[in-house]
């Protein structure tokens, strides 16, 4: 099982803010020695979100996470607003309702409507 997520950015608290819109309520901390980073827990796993190291340029953009959200069609208005790019608009798919959008990074965000009881 999956219990750690780390993305790494040269655009920390920029990225930290639009993650925060996706509904994750960040710590800021470190780690002994380590660099000061966001994180926060997600149904047991640890997301964080690191600075990138200062012998590489760009941030991996190649990496694909994906978040059960509410209210898909709201929420991809309100980012739209705060810099995130949408790739696919919310739209019916084999796992509902589904869109995917780009963060500063220009790694993919896959998002999927929780299902209610009466959906």
């Amino acid at each position: 099982m999956i219990n750690l997520i780390v993305i790494k950015t040269n655009k920390l608290e920029e990225l930290k803010s639009q993650y925060e819109v996706l509904g994750l309520d960040f710590t800021y901390h470190n780690h002994g020695n380590g660099p000061f980073h966001y994180s926060t827990q997600l149904n047991g796993i640890v997301f964080e979100i690191y600075p990138l190291p200062q012998n590489l340029k760009e941030a991996d953009n190649t990496t694909r996470l994906g978040f059960e959200v509410d209210q898909i069609s709201k929420l991809i208005s309100k980012l739209e607003k705060i810099g995130w790019k949408v790739i696919s608009s919310p739209k019916e798919s084999a796992w509902g309702i589904r869109a995917v959008i780009q963060d500063l990074d220009e790694r993919k965000v896959e998002l999927i409507e929780k299902r209610t009881l009466t959906q």
